[in-house]
């Protein structure tokens, strides 16, 4: 699969002296970077999602109290 783009000038040269730094192919950057892209906004719709859900069912507890947890388990 092929996909063309429009870019200025003064873009590709960033993107290909970026490429070149990087010492990658100008393709492999930019499935990287599309590929990155949407991994951070499915992981923003999974922390939204999840946000909501404690929003909900809030079974947040305190540092102290999570410590007697974790010190009642140690003695039992």
């Amino acid at each position: 699969m092929s996909f063309t783009i429009s870019l200025s000038k003064n873009e590709e040269k960033l993107i290909r002296e970026y490429a070149k730094d990087k010492s990658i192919s100008v393709t492999r950057l930019f499935r990287d970077s599309v590929l990155e892209k949407i991994e951070d906004d499915i992981d923003l719709k999974i922390y939204d999602y999840e946000m909501e859900a404690h929003k909900i069912n809030d079974t947040s507890i305190s540092y102290d109290e999570m410590m007697k947890e974790i010190n009642n388990e140690r003695t039992s």
